[in-house]
């Protein structure tokens, strides 16, 4: 995978979606904070169903803590993992509310001192809320960069720092976005649509998926 290359795979991607974001449903970097922490091995769409009954209810940190622990786990109790994430979420609150003014920071090293925030929610929060060219490595990201080529590597630390020093800086801002949105629709985890991808042919996955007519035809 050579640079030309990538750069025309982001080309691609740009011209089919010219504007990407997360799926996650946010007014404010602290609901989009939230959701990203609530969104840790559960899908974008109970999320965003469970925000939507939270967020009318509370959406500041101390609209939070006056709800308390089991007020938020009334609120999002079909979602995985919710106890765990509503002690991180209360004690997330404690720390904007007293020592960032209940505001979310604009620094990593803030937003990793914040209890469940990760250095991928970190990116995402500091990516789609404040516009940094940061790289969130998901799964899916994971994928599609050994599968395509583009930044292979076995950790999603190697899968970033990679994608951080090839991706062409015009795109870095949406590059996560696209990647992602790619391989949750496209580039899927157990039969890549590779006949109706947009970079099949940039791709240097060695075992791209055939429609049935073609793999019976090479039979």
């Amino acid at each position: 995978m050579n640079d030309a290359k990538r750069r025309l795979i982001f080309e691609r991607l740009r011209a089919a979606n010219p504007t990407p974001t997360t799926e996650l449903q946010y007014r404010s970097p602290f609901e989009l904070l939230v959701a990203v922490i609530l969104s840790a091995q559960a899908t974008d769409k109970g999320v965003n169903q469970a925000t939507a009954r939270l967020f009318p209810i509370a959406n500041t940190p101390q609209a939070i803590l006056d709800l308390g622990e089991e007020g938020l786990k009334a609120q999002i109790r079909t979602i995985g993992l919710f106890n765990s994430k509503a002690r991180h979420l209360i004690k997330t609150c404690e720390l904007l509310v007293s020592a960032h003014g209940g505001a979310v920071p604009r620094d990593r090293q803030s937003l990793e001192s914040l209890p469940g925030v990760g250095r991928k929610t970190a990116n995402v929060v500091l990516n789609t809320a404040f516009g940094e060219p940061t790289m969130a490595v998901d799964t899916h990201i994971l994928r599609v960069g050994n599968r395509t080529r583009i930044a292979p590597g076995k950790t999603p630390a190697v899968v970033e720092q990679k994608l951080l020093r090839h991706v062409p800086r015009e795109f870095l801002k949406d590059a996560h976005h696209w990647l992602i949105l790619h391989g949750r629709y496209v580039c899927v985890a157990r039969t890549p649509r590779c006949p109706a991808c947009p970079i099949a042919d940039l791709c240097e996955f060695p075992d791209k998926h055939q429609p049935k007519e073609e793999q019976l035809s090479r039979k």
